[in-house]
């Protein structure tokens, strides 16, 4: 697996440089697009067997990496694949920060195949991993992750999507005197930032959608992180999509070893926008462009940072 670790990241540095041109534009399918052909070519020259077990859609929606699809030369290690070529389709279509191209890979049968609908989470870092509990209350998660990271609660920074829904769970850290920390779009980011430790985030909480669950899990699995979830099928059609996925008890708290069962796992990303722990793509005169990814794998516990030069050339 960890031979494929650079072949990752030129597969993200692809889908992202491919993205240069529709910064901004407000074109969310030409967007999309690209960053989608430019990945898929990418991984379809890597020496390896390997099946989209969450992508972007089904067969019927290609040319979208769709659910199901094989990758590769079909010689190599037999892996499952989770993508996302553009994490944060909104930000990038208004010019924000915290766009990325992003992928998650482990050994053939060991990630969640999570359907998409939303998910109850609760990610931490490190230091935290092990001693969070779903179940519990929201402050008795909040006392735990302080002590863990040697903090009073009221230092606590926490990160929540800034959507109607969470205004109890904002209102309920506030009222414990920690820090509320919102974000927009792009769930991947923010739910990995407590294992980074740079972004001195603690805890993330919230609801968002499951794949992007599962493809943050990769990367907590490889940083020492923990993410914990809840599956919230909205009616009996995603509840029987659960079951015809192979999730037997929907409503049942999904602990880490559910959502990855492996250490031989490998987690890359590329910035596009200027991120949280990313930067953008920046240009050098006309020529040149410069991509700032980030590569990690199973049991790791760090990461490799990685500045790429690239001829302006191959964003066209």
């Amino acid at each position: 697996m960890m031979k494929l670790m650079m072949d990752f990241v030129g597969v993200t540095e692809a889908a992202a440089l491919a993205l240069v041109p529709w910064i901004g534009r407000g074109k969310k399918n030409e967007a999309d697009g690209v960053a989608t052909a430019a990945m898929r070519e990418k991984l379809n020259q890597m020496e390896m067997d390997a099946v989209i077990v969450i992508g972007e859609g089904e067969l019927d929606e290609a040319p979208m990496l769709y659910i199901g699809e094989k990758l590769g030369t079909g010689t190599g290690p037999e892996l499952d694949i989770a993508v996302d070529p553009l994490e944060g389709t909104n930000l990038i279509m208004k010019g924000q920060g915290n766009s990325i191209s992003v992928i998650a890979s482990a050994r053939k049968g060991c990630l969640l195949h999570a359907p998409d609908m939303y998910l109850e989470k609760l990610a931490v870092g490190p230091k935290a991993a092990g001693k969070i509990d779903i179940e519990a209350p929201l402050y008795d998660n909040m006392k735990v992750v302080a002590a863990a990271n040697g903090k009073s609660v009221s230092d606590l920074t926490i990160m929540v999507q800034d959507r109607e829904r969470h205004n109890k769970i904002i209102q309920e850290i506030q009222n414990a005197g920690a820090r509320v920390q919102l974000f927009s779009d792009g769930d991947v980011s923010y739910t990995i930032a407590p294992a980074i430790e740079s972004t001195g985030i603690d805890m993330l909480i919230g609801i968002g959608g499951a794949p992007e669950a599962v493809v943050s899990a990769v990367a907590l699995k490889c940083l020492g992180g923990e993410i914990q979830g809840r599956l919230l099928p909205s009616n009996q059609q995603e509840y029987d999509r659960c079951i015809q996925m192979g999730i037997a008890e929907p409503s049942k708290p999904l602990r880490m070893e559910q959502f990855i069962r492996t250490d031989e796992c490998i987690f890359a990303a590329t910035g596009i926008t200027e991120g949280l722990f990313l930067h953008g793509i920046r240009m050098i005169g006309n020529e040149r462009v410069v991509t700032h990814s980030m590569v990690t794998y199973g049991g790791a516990k760090k990461i490799h940072f990685i500045e790429s030069v690239h001829e302006r050339l191959l964003v066209g």
